[in-house]
């Protein structure tokens, strides 16, 4: 990677990782905004052209909010570098499971990064801060190894190299099939042992799999201080399963109380991840219980959200549902802000998902697509 990069690079992952409990001030978030957004402009060319005809650089932008989003839906349409393409490190891909066509990739410059950003967050919302590594990950997803597209994969492979001090495994081949002889022993052994795990996957991994338990009318008592943590939809073979009635589940078949399971929401296209909660508080002891209508999903320090209205794509106030943009720092090899198609509505401490925005897309998206792929080289 060019040293230019690589020193902005090394300077996200030192704050990230000194960084990583309080919300930064807006002035400091904005400071490292506008240095990531500079980057990006001068080493992105698609991203660049797209910005000036929106009117927009580097000198004319007086906040981070100024700074322009694309569409998530622009990471399936052209490669998004914001430096030497021929360095880049891996290529993350979207499962595409949500209908035909081309699959989203986000090409990542520094997997160092990433690695920074996603350490310290998991760390403070699952871990709890200043704890030894501990809770042994068993993961409901192939090894990443096996499936080096995937960004989750890698990222619960990093914890359990890193926070669980290697302890812990794979339990889903790169085929979708849970090992549920292995998982089923694993979970016996930690129950005998008194040992917390962290049982993490999929949202359709875990209903496969409380299918599984429910037709042998099987279950566990995991130790105390158990977590699972869940990420992605509720849709099984052949219903779908309502987030409450989803938890009691988990819950009831593996001795974790509902506190206990936390949803991470992440997407390819963003190298950080939110989590709904916490398990534990900043100084790493147990936080109260929170109902789940009451959750919210938390940013990290890096992290800003904002909700855009879905026909004007003007911001707006807390509480009002809208679509989610978040602003990435971690993303400084490709696009920082980035529109989704999730639905939400913003709160002081997070926002909590409402589900996918349904119908035509946004002029404005359509807009800003064309807007992009017309400095696409042809």
């Amino acid at each position: 990677m060019s040293d230019a990069f690589a020193s902005l690079a090394h300077a996200l992952g030192t704050a990230f990782q000194e960084n990583s409990g309080e919300p930064w001030p807006d002035d400091v978030f904005d400071r490292w905004a506008r240095r990531v957004f500079a980057h990006q402009f001068e080493t992105n060319a698609v991203y660049a052209a797209y910005v000036r005809k929106r009117g927009v650089t580097p000198s004319t932008v007086a906040h981070w909010s100024e700074i322009p989003w694309v569409p998530a839906s622009a990471f399936k349409a052209v490669p998004l570098v914001s430096g030497d393409s021929s360095q880049v490190q891996r290529v993350f891909r979207t499962s595409g499971t949500t209908g035909a066509g081309r699959r989203g990739e986000h090409h990542v410059l520094d997997l160092d990064l990433y690695k920074h950003s996603l350490i310290p967050n998991m760390r403070r919302h699952l871990y709890g801060e200043g704890e030894a590594p501990s809770r042994p990950i068993l993961a409901l997803t192939p090894a990443p190894s096996r499936v080096p597209e995937s960004s989750l994969s890698f990222m619960l492979g990093t914890a359990l190299d890193v926070l669980s001090g290697g302890e812990g495994g794979f339990f889903v081949t790169e085929d979708g099939v849970i090992d549920t002889v292995g998982l089923s022993e694993a979970l016996l052994e930690a129950t005998a042992h008194g040992t917390p795990i962290l049982l993490a996957g999929t949202a359709f991994a875990f209903v496969h799999w409380l299918e599984w338990l429910q037709e042998r009318n099987a279950g566990f008592d995991l130790p105390p201080g158990s977590v699972i943590m869940e990420t992605g939809g509720f849709k099984g073979r052949s219903r779908v399963l309502e987030r409450p009635e989803f938890y009691a589940s988990l819950s009831e078949s593996h001795g974790v109380p509902v506190e206990g399971i936390v949803n991470e929401y992440g997407m390819t296209e963003l190298l950080s991840q939110f989590y709904d909660g916490t398990v534990y508080d900043g100084r790493g002891a147990a936080t109260p219980e929170v109902t789940l209508e009451a959750r919210r999903h938390v940013p990290p320090p890096w992290v800003r959200t904002r909700v855009l209205d879905p026909t004007t794509l003007s911001a707006l106030p807390d509480g009002e549902p809208g679509l989610l943009c978040h602003y990435d720092l971690a993303n400084a090899g490709s696009v920082m802000a980035v529109l989704t198609e999730d639905l939400g509505v913003a709160f002081d401490d997070g926002f909590r998902v409402l589900g996918r925005a349904q119908g035509a897309e946004p002029r404005g998206c359509s807009l800003a697509m064309d807007d992009l792929l017309s400095g696409v080289p042809s």
